[in-house]
């Protein structure tokens, strides 16, 4: 698997979307343990990150040109199997999952909740689910203390 320049903007563009979420939580992360769910909310999400990498970068070697969100999205309903997952991913990563981190971030005083769905778009749905989950599980302990 070749990483071409184009994966590597990706990559790193990827990457830049996650440093703001700790930027914008450093007093978080300063001064607050780290709990037993929120590290199986990181391993999560950084095997979800390589995981989708992995397979994202394959598509976009073999595909080339033709790669992009158009045709990543239609290849998810070449068959009834894919199709069923690929509606579920849609509707959780362009509905739901930007409903639920700016209502309940903004219930709980989470910065820039909505960033997350942004992030989602350019690393992982996965990634950025469970990045948030680690995130609002270290936010609800800092307002208990």
């Amino acid at each position: 698997m070749a990483l071409t320049p184009t994966t590597i903007f990706y990559m790193l563009l990827g990457l830049a979307t996650i440093v703001p979420v700790f930027w914008l939580n450093r007093d978080l992360f300063a001064r607050a343990t780290t709990s037993g769910v929120e590290i199986v909310y990181y391993v999560t999400a950084l095997a979800a990150l390589f995981v989708g990498w992995y397979f994202n970068i394959a598509y976009m070697n073999q595909y080339g040109a033709d790669a992009g969100w158009w045709h990543w999205t239609k290849l998810l309903f070449v068959n009834p199997a894919s199709a069923s997952g690929g509606q579920d991913l849609i509707f959780a990563n362009v509905i739901l999952f930007p409903l639920w981190t700016i209502i309940d971030g903004r219930r709980i005083g989470m910065r820039a909740s909505w960033w997350y769905f942004v992030m989602s778009l350019v690393t992982s749905f996965a990634f950025a689910m469970a990045l948030f989950l680690a995130v609002r599980d270290r936010q609800l302990r800092a307002a208990t203390t």
